[in-house]
C-alpha cells in the first residue's frame, strides 16, 4: 500500500471517529446539522429568490426582465444576481457574520452561495464592496470580500479584493431611509492607482435593500470605461 493511500484512510477514518464523537450542529438551532452546519428542518427554510427582475434581483411573484422601478428608473448597472431574500432564516446568520463577528455564520452564507446556480456569463472580475479603514479595523475583516473570496475560487474569476476603496467613513446604511441612503455614498469611493479593469466586472455584496452602495460603485467603474457591470449580493431586500 503506498504512502499517499494510506494517509487518505487515515484521514478518512479520523474524519468519521471525529463526527461520531462531535456531531455536527446547526448553527442556527443546535439540532444535529444534517446538512454541515444547518439541520434538515432550517435548511428547507431557506429563502431561496427565485422569481426576481433580472435588472435588480428584487423577488417578484413572477421572473421579469424589469421590475416596475427599473421601467421608471433603471438602475446604473446591467444585471444583478441576488441568489436569496433576505429573511429568515438567512437574516440570522447575516447579522451574526456581520456585526457580531461570527465567521461560522459567514461560512454557512458563502457555501450556501456556492451550491446556487451562477450565471452563464460570468465576468472577468469580481470587485468587493470596501469598509473604510475605521470600520474595518474595528470588525476585523470586510464581510464582502470574505463572500467573494470563495465565489472567485470556485468560478474562477479573477478578485481585486482592494480595486474599489472607501474615500470616508459614512453613518451605517440601515439606519438610513432610501433618499439618505443614496446622499450618504455618493463620492464616498474610488477606484485603486493603476487598477486594470476588464470589459465585464461584478460588484460583491451581502446584502442589497435600495441599492444606493451598488449604484454608486457601478457609476464609477463605468465612468472608468468598464463595458459590463454586474452587481451580485448574497440577498435582496423585498423592497427598493
Amino acid at each position: 500500500m503506498s504512502v499517499n493511500r494510506l494517509c487518505t484512510i487515515l484521514v478518512d477514518g479520523w474524519r468519521r471517529l471525529e463526527w461520531l464523537i462531535l456531531p455536527p450542529r446547526c448553527v442556527l438551532c443546535q439540532a444535529p446539522g444534517a446538512l454541515g452546519d444547518l439541520c434538515a428542518d432550517c435548511a428547507r427554510e431557506w429563502p431561496r429568490n427565485d422569481a426576481y427582475c433580472a435588472r435588480c434581483a428584487i423577488p417578484l411573484a413572477q421572473p421579469a426582465a424589469l421590475c416596475g422601478e427599473c421601467l421608471r428608473r433603471a438602475p446604473p448597472w446591467d444585471r444583478a444576481w441576488s441568489p436569496f431574500r433576505y429573511a429568515w432564516p438567512l437574516d440570522r446568520l447575516e447579522t451574526r457574520f456581520k456585526f457580531h463577528g461570527d465567521l461560522a455564520a459567514g461560512r454557512v452564507l458563502a457555501e450556501a452561495w456556492l451550491r446556487e446556480p451562477c450565471p452563464v456569463d460570468l465576468p472577468q472580475q469580481l470587485l468587493p464592496v470596501p469598509l473604510h479603514r475605521s470600520r474595518l479595523r474595528k470588525r476585523g475583516y470586510n464581510q464582502a470580500l470574505e463572500l467573494a473570496r470563495p465565489l472567485s475560487r470556485a468560478l474562477g474569476i479573477d478578485l481585486l479584493p482592494r480595486g474599489l476603496q472607501r474615500l470616508r467613513a459614512t453613518p451605517p446604511q440601515s439606519e438610513l431611509d432610501g433618499k439618505a441612503r443614496r446622499a450618504n455614498v455618493r463620492g464616498a469611493f474610488r477606484l485603486a492607482a493603476g487598477l486594470n479593469l476588464a470589459e465585464h466586472v461584478a460588484i460583491v455584496d451581502d446584502v442589497m435593500t435600495t441599492g444606493a452602495t451598488l449604484a454608486e460603485c457601478a457609476r464609477l467603474l463605468k465612468r472608468a470605461g468598464v463595458q459590463r457591470v454586474e452587481v451580485w449580493a448574497l440577498a435582496r431586500a423585498s423592497h427598493h
